[in-house]
């Protein structure tokens, strides 16, 4: 007998990925089509057609409908009789109120539960910052969104209180297409520059564990990167007076 045929044959199969749960297709949906209106992929007063998106992600018309809802509740859409859902937009009275409260709540990220880092988190941030160096070097404003997304989203890991995390999110995402759409007159290399020194900051923090500190830092950048909005904004009445 050969050694071939002494071999058992050994059966090879690829693991198949698990079907996603109807959740999880929520989820998934609602982030691609909030990140296209933070991007701008659908710009303000853009219609989003429910038979289109139904189409496109392969489902009937009622899971769209709830991850539209919730866009709605969150400020990033708007159904109008007889017309659909609009994308809509943000005034300089509002993102006022909406930077206010963030001011607030970033405080809140070294008290309420404060998860420690691992090793891996820190690298991540790590990452982040050789990311910017490189994005620097060519500077695009889809690339500084997705960074700074990127970014939010390891300081929202930080606290282990949900509510918060939630809130934050939601605050977050209305004012992101804005600095977007800003981008041209706020000056690209500007925001890359305060937005590295605020990641260099919060990893120094972290590193040592300083979460309190890191809420303060994260306060102090909300509060300088909306007065550069009012500077190129022309302001309300007048950016000091309203931080």
């Amino acid at each position: 007998m050969t050694l071939e045929a002494d071999a058992a044959p050994i059966a090879v199969t690829a693991a198949l990925p698990r079907p996603l749960s109807a959740r999880e297709r929520f989820e998934r949906i609602y982030r691609i089509l909030r990140d296209r209106i933070c991007l701008l992929d659908y710009a303000p007063g853009s219609r989003l057609s429910e038979e289109e998106l139904a189409q496109e992600f392969q489902i009937s018309r009622t899971p769209v409908r709830r991850v539209l809802a919730r866009l709605e509740s969150e400020g990033l859409v708007q159904s109008v009789h007889g017309v659909g859902t609009i994308v809509t937009d943000v005034d300089i009275e509002e993102l006022e109120q909406v930077y206010l409260l963030r001011l607030e709540l970033a405080l809140l990220v070294g008290k309420l539960t404060p998860i420690p880092r691992t090793a891996g988190d820190l690298d991540r941030i790590r990452a982040l910052i050789t990311r910017c160096d490189s994005d620097m070097l060519n500077p695009d404003q889809r690339a500084f969104l997705r960074l700074n997304m990127d970014f939010f989203y390891e300081l929202t890991a930080m606290t282990g209180n949900q509510p918060l995390r939630e809130i934050s999110e939601r605050l977050y995402f209305q004012v992101a297409r804005v600095v977007l759409k800003m981008m041209p007159q706020l000056g690209l290399v500007e925001e890359f520059t305060a937005f590295r020194r605020e990641m260099e900051e919060v990893l120094a923090a972290a590193e040592i564990g300083d979460w309190e500190s890191i809420g303060h830092i994260r306060r102090a950048h909300i509060s300088m990167s909306f007065r550069r909005m009012m500077r190129h904004a022309g302001g309300t009445n007048g950016s000091d007076e309203a931080l």
